[in-house]
């Protein structure tokens, strides 16, 4: 296997959504197809975007915008479907209300570049929502191991990590709104295993919220010229309030 001076595997994009199509793939994108689904309804307007296709869900089927597109440099041709890099963006700035990047960081060979495309597209108040591989889960575990490591498509990946993907969405005057993690149990392919191991999902939060094998982060870019509220201040003006949403709650 070659690998990037970064970590990244070159051909990791088709290695990735070929896995998604495996059993463990599948059910992984389950649960975020899931987790979609109580997030992106909030979220109107015209367009929505999903930059690189993995597995078989249509992640934007919940997704209450009049057009959904996906933009996959392999994807076949199509209305809804538009052949380009994650880091070339073919649509007109400030165009789109949302942008998912489902795993498309981690195996973007300029993730920066990518999230700056993303951010680039959306108009302002637009939301960019992503997921990836959480770099210290236990699934992480497997990569120590080169035989097991060439089989991980996610070994190759999260080189992104959410403090620096935190500084990065800051840097482009992004304001984090939400954020969860998924995906508590091991990446077993037996699915009678992963069943008798649901319980783990539900009580991952609560003991070991950072060990998921996937984030989600949900931010919304600023409207230029709008100063943010300072959090001491936002507490005095929404007291009394609900819990805000941390990464380790979604």
């Amino acid at each position: 296997m070659c690998e990037s001076m970064d970590g990244r595997d070159p051909g990791g994009r088709e290695r990735l959504a070929h896995w998604f199509t495996g059993p463990l793939g599948r059910s992984l994108q389950a649960l975020e197809s899931h987790r979609l689904r109580d997030i992106l309804p909030a979220f109107a307007g015209t367009f929505a975007v999903q930059v690189g296709h993995i597995g078989d869900c249509d992640l934007l089927e919940s997704s209450p915008t009049a057009v959904h597109v996906l933009v996959d440099p392999d994807a076949g041709s199509g209305g809804a479907v538009v052949r380009a890099l994650p880091e070339e963006l073919p649509l007109d700035t400030r165009s789109v209300q949302v942008v998912l990047l489902a795993h498309t960081l981690d195996v973007s060979e300029q993730p920066h570049q990518a999230l700056r495309e993303a951010e680039r597209v959306l108009a302002p108040e637009g939301h960019v929502v992503i997921l990836g591989f959480n770099r210290v889960s236990l699934w992480r575990l497997a990569c120590l191991f080169r035989h097991r490591r060439e089989r991980r498509p996610w070994c190759g990946a999260a080189a992104i990590g959410l403090s620096r993907l935190k500084d990065w969405l800051s840097l482009l005057d992004f304001e984090l709104v939400r954020g969860g993690m998924l995906y508590y149990r091991p990446p077993v392919a037996q699915a009678y295993l992963r069943d008798r191991l649901f319980f783990l999902e539900r009580i991952g939060d609560r003991w070991w919220p950072l060990g998921a094998a996937v984030y989600l982060v949900v931010a919304r870019k600023r409207t230029p010229g709008m100063m943010p509220i300072p959090r001491r201040a936002r507490r005095r003006r929404l007291r009394p309030a609900s819990r805000p949403v941390g990464l380790g709650h979604g």
